[in-house]
């Protein structure tokens, strides 16, 4: 599969987010879906991706990334569904691990779904049934393109 442009690589994660069940898409107001080539340092170590994994290449196809308030805050009333959440989608990792279009374009939604369910509070290990599907999903993921 030829590269995409990142322009692209955003409307399909967008697509993917128009597409979500009602009863998901009310509750992510406070999520911003952000689109990026690959992961940087920063983020692979705060994943807990150690050196020697992160020089053996390895990375992240998604990351959802909580708005955590600081430390030092006091015992002031806080509207938690005011505090912006960040999702991001990496492009490259994706393209590198999934060549043939069809499964990059249900791996992309499999991501979203995966970084999404963090928001409500699921573990990697709660979501490795999900993740060991090679297509859990029925459409067909053309029309995102």
């Amino acid at each position: 599969m030829k590269r995409m442009s990142l322009k692209k690589f955003g409307r399909i994660v967008a697509r993917v987010m128009e597409t979500l069940p009602a009863p998901i898409a009310m509750h992510l107001d406070n999520v911003v879906v952000d689109v990026e080539e690959e992961p940087d340092l920063r983020t692979l170590r705060r994943a807990g991706f150690t050196e020697e994994e992160i020089a053996e290449g390895e990375t992240l196809l998604g990351w959802f990334d909580p708005m955590e308030l600081p430390s030092h805050w006091s015992g002031d009333v806080v509207d938690a569904g005011a505090i912006l959440h960040r999702l991001v989608i990496y492009k490259q990792p994706l393209e590198e691990e999934y060549p043939e279009r069809q499964r990059f374009l249900i791996e992309i939604r499999k991501t979203v779904i995966h970084e999404l369910a963090h928001h409500f509070g699921w573990t990697d290990a709660e979501l490795e049934k999900f993740d060991d599907n090679p297509n859990p999903f029925r459409d067909n993921f053309n029309d995102l393109l």
